[in-house]
């Protein structure tokens, strides 16, 4: 698990799931998060769920939940691959 984003998540910053994601398509997104200077962290597959989880979930302040999932939609719509996501839904 790590976090990013412009500021450091402190008690008053709540966060939300926004969606699972490739690695890559991950990275491009939390590069953009951290641009718009929105608070994020992910959760990576552990050692042996890696075995049948293959996503890495995003988190990000629940106050700006809506700009962030602009932000995703964007990124995947601008990458190939299909829509990025694991699941099939971000």
């Amino acid at each position: 698990m790590a976090c990013g984003g412009a500021r450091p998540v402190t008690d008053d910053v709540h966060t939300v799931h926004l969606g699972a994601y490739t690695h890559e398509h991950a990275d491009a997104i939390a590069g953009q998060l951290e641009q718009a200077g929105i608070v994020w962290w992910y959760k990576s597959p552990g050692f042996f769920s890696q075995i049948w989880e293959r996503s890495v979930r995003l988190f990000v302040d629940r106050t700006r939940l809506e700009e962030a999932r602009a932000i995703a939609d964007r990124v995947l719509a601008a990458q190939p691959g299909g829509d990025g996501s694991s699941s099939g839904q971000t």
